[in-house]
C-alpha cells in the first residue's frame, strides 16, 4: 500500500511541515526534486533527516529516491525501487534491510496526500487521502545509501506502514505511519530506539478525509490537478447472468400457463377457466364411461336371459351322419337355380 502520493510542496515548505523551526544545516540534491501530483517509487522527494554528526542537533534537507536500495546490494545489480518502497512497522527488527537502519537512519517525508485503491468486483477505484485543513502529511521513513559499479552514491528511502485505522479499514488493511505533531517528529528523528516504538501505530484522529478520484491516475505518466479531482462513483450493477436466466425462465412458465390448450375449448387465459375446462373434461369422461357400462350391462342381460327367450333349437338336426349330409347337399344343389361352373360345362 501507499505506492502513490502527491507532493507539490516547495523545498522550503518541507522542513516547516516537519515542525522544523530552524533552517537546515545543509541541503543536498534539491535540484533533482520535481513537484508532482502523481509520485511513485523511483521519484525524487525531499526528506528531513538528522545531521551525520552524532552530537549535532541540526538536520539536513535531502532529496532522495523513493524505494529503498540496501547498501549491501551488489554494485552490478540494477536497482529496483518497487521492491522496498514500504516497510512494515511490525517487522522492522526482523529484517536485516531495516533493522540496521533504525538506530541512526530515520527520516521524515512530507506530502499533501496519498492514494489508495479500493478493490471491488472487476475494477479498482482509487481514493485520495489527505488532511481536511490541507496541511501536509508527515510520514515515518528509513533511508540508506548504495554505491553502484561506477562509484555513484544513491540515497533511497522507504515509508513505514502499520495496520489501518478503523475509519480506513474499508479501503485497505494498511496505512502509512503519520505523525500529527511536533513531539512525535522530534522523537522519531532524535529519540532513542525504545522511545519511538509507541509512535508506530495507526493515525486515528478525525481530521483525515478521502474521496474517489479518476482511475486514469493509475498511470505514472498521468499528472496534474486532475489527479486529485473528486469524481462520482457509479455503483456496480448487481444483476448477474444467473438472475437474468432465472427471471426469464419464470416468465416462460407464466406464459405457458396462460397459453394452456384444452380440447374443444381453445386457449385458457386464467387459472379459473383452466379449472372449469378440467371439470368439463372429467364430466365428459364420466359420461362416456357410463354409456360404455350400459352397453356391457345390456349384453350381459342378454346372455343371462332364460331359455324361453332364446331361439328354439329342438327341431334342428344335429346328427353328424355323412349320408344325410350328402343327400341334403344334392337337394340344395337341385333347388339352386343360379348357374355355376359345372352347369355351364354340362350344357356344352
Amino acid at each position: 500500500m501507499c505506492g502513490r502520493a502527491r507532493c507539490t510542496l516547495r523545498g522550503d515548505d518541507v522542513p516547516r511541515a516537519c515542525h522544523r523551526t530552524l533552517p537546515p544545516t545543509r541541503s543536498l540534491h534539491m535540484d533533482r526534486f520535481r513537484p508532482s501530483y502523481n509520485v511513485s517509487p523511483g521519484f525524487n522527494l525531499p526528506v528531513v533527516r538528522r545531521e551525520d554528526a552524532c552530537d549535532s542537533d541540526g538536520y539536513v534537507l535531502h532529496c532522495m529516491k523513493w524505494g529503498l536500495i540496501p547498501s549491501f546490494t551488489k554494485k552490478t545489480d540494477k536497482p529496483d525501487h518497487y521492491k522496498m518502497f514500504n516497510a512494515r512497522s511490525e517487522s522492522l527488527n526482523e529484517k536485516a534491510s531495516f533493522r540496521r537502519l533504525v538506530p541512526k537512519n530515520r527520516c521524515l517525508v512530507a506530502v499533501e496526500g496519498f492514494y489508495e485503491w479500493k478493490k471491488g468486483g472487476s475494477r479498482k477505484q482509487p481514493y485520495y487521502i489527505h488532511f481536511k485543513d490541507g496541511r501536509p502529511l508527515v510520514f515515518a521513513a528509513l533511508y540508506d545509501s548504495w554505491q553502484n559499479s561506477e562509484g555513484e552514491i544513491l540515497y533511497t528511502f522507504t515509508i513505514i506502514t502499520t495496520s489501518s485505522s478503523p475509519a480506513l479499514e474499508w479501503l485497505h488493511d494498511r496505512m502509512p505511519v503519520i505523525f500529527g505533531d511536533k513531539v512525535s517528529t522530534d522523537t522519531w528523528l532524535s529519540g532513542s530506539a525504545s522511545s519511538f516504538k509507541n509512535l508506530l501505530k495507526p493515525y486515528e484522529e478525525s481530521d483525515l478525509a478521502w474521496y474517489p478520484v479518476t482511475p486514469a491516475m493509475g498511470k505514472t505518466s498521468f499528472d496534474g490537478p486532475e489527479c486529485i479531482k473528486e469524481i462520482q462513483v457509479k455503483p456496480e450493477s448487481t444483476t448477474s447472468i444467473a438472475k437474468f436466466f432465472s427471471r426469464k425462465g419464470s416468465e416462460n412458465e407464466e406464459t405457458k400457463l396462460e397459453q394452456k390448450v384444452v380440447p374443444s375449448q381453445g386457449f385458457i387465459k386464467s387459472e379459473e377457466q383452466a379449472e372449469e375446462a378440467k371439470k368439463t373434461e372429467v364430466g365428459d369422461s364420466d359420461l362416456k364411461s357410463s354409456q360404455d357400462a350400459k352397453k356391457v350391462q345390456t349384453k350381459r342381460h342378454y346372455e343371462d336371459s332364460s331359455d324361453e327367450s332364446k331361439p328354439a333349437l329342438a327341431n334342428k338336426d344335429l346328427s353328424p351322419n355323412p349320408k344325410k349330409k350328402r343327400e341334403k347337399a344334392k337337394t340344395n344343389a337341385a333347388d339352386d337355380k343360379q348357374p355355376n361352373l359345372f352347369s355351364y360345362f354340362g350344357k356344352r
